[in-house]
């Protein structure tokens, strides 16, 4: 439910999900993954970048068929009903990501979460025939774990993109720019607006509560409880801590810890 990297925090595509899905769910993900690298491919410019992309969304709507991951998700998905928007929202984040590397604000933030991340949950409700009515839910949920994401990776992807996720009216705020980000540690400013991010995303945690309740798939709720708990645990962790100093990620048994945790609470 947020955008498909090495480093997600979620078991997408997990045992927890029904074994007749899981391929399905695969083949987005690597659809997913194919536009993602594109938009992160350092050695092409953004208008080349943006062309790659316009020439998958045209495999998505049958305009053009390139035989990759586009064109396979696009017939797996003409045999269900869940809409191919799921996939075409995602490329206008790889977009922005392209040719946008700042984000102006919260307000455009979430702008984005609403293409990066998204879809991905309304994709997988959708799958399992879910109410549109857990949308919100699952949409808190992932714009959380996709700025939590943000939050772990912020020196990583400027460094390596020239790419920044906190809002250029909250560094502006502290009297501070982009590149205080490309430090050994945060600095007093930049670690107050590091936890402001942090503070604004809780209450996208506290809605996504309402996600496993309202799910009737049995493997789908408890896959959706499970996450829920791993970001509530995330975000603990990331408060008060330096992401520039270190990497902030769940252990092995923390993660065990939070899903067990999930699955008492909600997911059974």
């Amino acid at each position: 439910m947020s955008r498909t990297k090495d480093t997600e925090n979620f078991p997408v595509g997990s045992f927890l999900v029904a074994k007749p899905l899981r391929p399905v769910i695969h083949a987005y993900y690597r659809f997913a993954r194919a536009a993602d690298d594109i938009s992160d491919d350092p050695a092409l410019a953004p208008d080349e970048k943006v062309r790659r992309l316009d020439a998958i969304d045209g495999e998505l709507t049958g305009a053009a068929d390139g035989g990759g991951p586009a064109s396979r998700i696009r017939d797996i998905l003409s045999t269900t009903p869940v809409p191919i928007a799921h996939c075409r929202d995602l490329l206008v984040a790889f977009k922005r990501d392209s040719v946008r590397p700042r984000t102006k604000d919260w307000a455009d933030l979430m702008d984005y979460c609403r293409y990066s991340a998204n879809p991905v949950g309304r994709f997988l409700l959708d799958l399992h025939g879910e109410s549109h009515d857990t949308w919100a839910a699952s949409d808190a949920l992932c714009s959380a774990l996709q700025v939590i994401n943000h939050l772990q990776d912020c020196k990583d992807d400027y460094r390596a993109l020239d790419r920044v996720y906190l809002p250029a009216d909250w560094l502006a705020e502290e009297g501070i720019a982009a590149d205080e980000i490309d430090r050994p540690a945060a600095s007093p400013a930049l670690a107050r607006v590091l936890a402001r991010m942090v503070a604004a995303t809780r209450p996208l945690v506290a809605a996504a509560r309402d996600l496993p309740g309202g799910v009737v798939n049995k493997g789908m709720r408890r896959e959706s409880a499970v996450i829920v708990a791993i970001a509530e645990r995330l975000l603990d962790k990331l408060d008060g801590r330096d992401p520039l100093a270190q990497r902030i990620e769940l252990t092995k048994w923390e993660v065990i810890k939070a899903a067990l945790g999930g699955l008492w609470r909600g997911g059974w």
